[in-house]
């Protein structure tokens, strides 16, 4: 029979190493059922791990669905269908697929890195939109409806003076409108009245009849001619009664005085009739002095057709048109242009909308690049041995280790020229392959900065300036207006009466005093808070320091693979020191030949546009081999005299001689081939 304690050490002794840090540490603080679960064949626990795989995949997969759809539309049923059916199929991946669970874990490290800038970028763009643009489009609509506003006061404040100006004569004609009646009786009463005068004028009385006058004259001229008729028919009617008053003083006398020589010679002065001529000295008169304006027939026509028309049936109306006011060249009511001024700033209000839902969409399809970026990565490093195959690992220090305890031809420690084509893990220092994707990645964010900076200070001037605006327009208004109009007719007469009916409607009085102000019409800008300034500022921040952690976390992606999937990165591993041990053996042939090619020291142009300094003791150089930057005190310059090639201390030291200008015959092997290099990915 066998002994236990035999048994039980020869499974220690042949009991493997781990072959990863990841490992070592796990089975340090891990219990040793959960190590055995984690680092086992996938032979053994199968239940087990059917069961974690699932509640793996349903985690995973209620996370992934919250990060794709939240900014999707979608009605609840059809949300939760699709739930269902993601979470499910997650969960079958999770279950049968280790490919599927790296490629989920390998999301975390994309999030910190190039993908997860993107997707803070977006949503940066998303905050700008949320924040300062936001609040720029509600500070300038602000402004827009003081303006309106104050062009609203404006008008009523003109509609108030206007009315107070208005309003007496509108009160005039709705009393005219009012005493139709009593007009019309006192318009009849100035009609009959005017009749007599009407007949004065026109009438043919006071001259002798038989002496036509031309109709076709104008009522001046008849007049005229009616008023030297009535002159003449009264002097001759003077000289006839003069006559007649002569004839019976005559007959009386005769009557008186019988004697018949006697009462002819004594009455002889009643026969002295000729005179009654001198009467007809009066008709000159008349015509020099009987006035007779020369207007006097036109007014006499229009008075006539004045009374004529007065007398006729007497109606008032009134009438008000109300006029469209014209603003700023568009005919628009007071109310229309508020309405357009609303449906304006809506317009402009739903297009930024419609904008921000597809920067949601675009969160939601960064998340997913998140997620094929992952997928592509595990996929490059299944299929491409190359692919991030630049890692100084656990198992690459275990075979340099047991070579060389063997004896064998070993690589550590790197020589200095060998050191840029590979990456210690565990290296703080970021890889001059890293640096660029750093590089890379803070000027995207300092890019974005600058243009955060600038809708961040356009924001804060638009706010100054609309609360200048509103500290110093506000303006108080005074509307004071009075009058008091007393006109007195005084009289009994037609027209007295009349005037009294028109002109004394005029005797109001009113009294206007409003005070008022633009308070309500001044504009509210608001200024964004801490917290806005918070959701602006605090991405770009995370996006500056994860361009220097993701040179970190791109590193801890081969980690995860190499958890899933250990026989590959063995073989990958294995890839990449034969690889290197071939390009060691024939270091010196390409590094003489690379020199040869050469023949100029590296970095010319900066050493010509540095040369002046040498002068004051500076002179800077770049060893040939590494072609990294050497102090003078410390750069080895090649022993032979016409040789100028200059090399830094370990460089020397792992060449020996100068390749310039020695001759070697060493022909080992040739160049490594493109084909085999292995390369760095982001």
């Amino acid at each position: 029979m066998r002994d236990p304690e035999m048994d039980e050490l020869r499974r220690t002794k042949r009991k493997k190493p781990p072959h990863s840090t990841l490992e070592k540490i796990s089975e340090l603080i891990l219990p040793g059922i959960v190590y055995k679960f984690l680092f086992s064949p996938a032979s053994e626990f199968p239940v087990a791990r059917l069961f974690m795989g699932a509640v793996f995949g349903a985690f995973s997969g209620s996370a992934l669905f919250l990060g794709l759809m939240h900014n999707i539309s979608m009605s609840n049923f059809h949300r939760v269908i699709a739930g269902y059916v993601f979470v499910a199929a997650c969960v079958l991946g999770g279950m049968f697929s280790s490919f599927f669970r790296c490629t989920v874990l390998l999301m975390f490290p994309s999030m910190l890195g190039s993908r997860g800038q993107a997707y803070l970028m977006v949503f940066v763009l998303h905050g700008l939109y949320q924040g300062p643009m936001s609040n720029i489009q509600n500070n300038v609509q602000d402004v827009a409806y003081s303006l309106s506003c104050n062009i609203d006061l404006q008008i009523s404040h003109s509609k108030i003076m206007w009315r107070a100006v208005t309003e007496p004569f509108v009160e005039v004609l709705q009393d005219i409108v009012h005493d139709n009646v009593k007009l019309q009786r006192e318009a009849q009463n100035v009609s009959r009245q005017f009749q007599g005068i009407r007949d004065e004028v026109m009438g043919q009385y006071g001259y002798d009849s038989q002496n036509s006058i031309a109709a076709g004259n104008s009522t001046q001229e008849q007049y005229a001619a009616k008023t030297m008729m009535r002159c003449d028919y009264v002097v001759n009617q003077g000289i006839d009664r003069c006559q007649q008053w002569f004839s019976a003083k005559w007959e009386e006398c005769m009557d008186t005085v019988k004697s018949p020589v006697i009462n002819h010679f004594l009455c002889v002065p009643m026969k002295f009739e000729f005179l009654c001529n001198v009467m007809r000295v009066m008709t000159p008169w008349c015509k020099e002095e009987i006035p007779v304006e020369g207007n006097f027939g036109q007014i006499f026509d229009k008075l006539n057709f004045s009374i004529s028309k007065l007398g006729e049936q007497f109606t008032t109306n009134v009438v008000l048109q109300k006029l469209d006011q014209s603003m700023y060249g568009v005919t628009v009511l007071q109310n229309e242009f508020r309405n357009e001024l609303s449906r304006s700033f809506q317009e402009k209000r739903d297009v930024v909308e419609q904008i921000a839902k597809i920067v949601q969409m675009l969160l939601s399809f960064t998340f997913i690049t998140i997620f094929t970026s992952a997928f592509g990565y595990t996929q490059q490093y299944i299929r491409d041995i190359r692919f991030d195959n630049v890692y100084i690992t656990t198992y690459f220090r275990q075979i340099d280790t047991r070579r060389k305890r063997a004896g064998k031809r070993y690589l550590l420690p790197l020589k200095k020229a060998e050191r840029r084509s590979f990456v210690d893990p565990w290296s703080f220092k970021i890889h001059p392959r890293e640096l660029k994707l750093v590089i890379a990645g803070l000027v995207q964010v300092v890019s974005l900065a600058l243009f955060v900076s600038v809708i961040l200070a356009t924001d804060g001037i638009l706010y100054h300036i609309f609360n200048i605006i509103r500290r110093h327009t506000f303006t108080e208004y005074s509307l004071t207006s009075s009058h008091d109009i007393r006109i007195d007719v005084d009289g009994e007469s037609m027209l007295a009466k009349l005037l009294r009916k028109t002109i004394g409607a005029f005797n109001t009085s009113s009294k206007l005093d409003i005070q008022s102000s633009n308070q309500q019409c001044l504009p509210q800008p608001r200024a964004l808070s801490q917290t806005d300034y918070l959701w602006t500022i605090l991405p770009l921040l995370l996006m500056g320091l994860m361009c220097c952690l993701q040179v970190y976390t791109n590193r801890l992606r081969r980690v995860i693979t190499t958890f899933y999937f250990p026989k590959r990165e063995k073989r990958r591993i294995l890839f990449l020191y034969n690889l290197q041990i071939q390009r060691r053996i024939s270091y010196v042939n390409r590094q003489c030949k690379r020199l040869r090619r050469r023949r100029i020291p590296p970095n010319v142009v900066l050493s010509m546009l540095l040369s002046p300094l040498e002068r004051l003791g500076c002179r800077f150089c770049w060893c040939w081999v590494c072609e990294e930057f050497v102090r003078q005190s410390q750069a080895v310059q090649c022993p032979a005299p016409h040789c100028t090639a200059l090399y830094c201390l370990q460089c020397w030291t792992d060449m020996s001689s100068c390749y310039v200008c020695s001759v070697h015959t060493q022909r080992e092997s040739q160049d490594s081939d493109s084909d085999t290099d292995v390369y760095y990915v982001n």
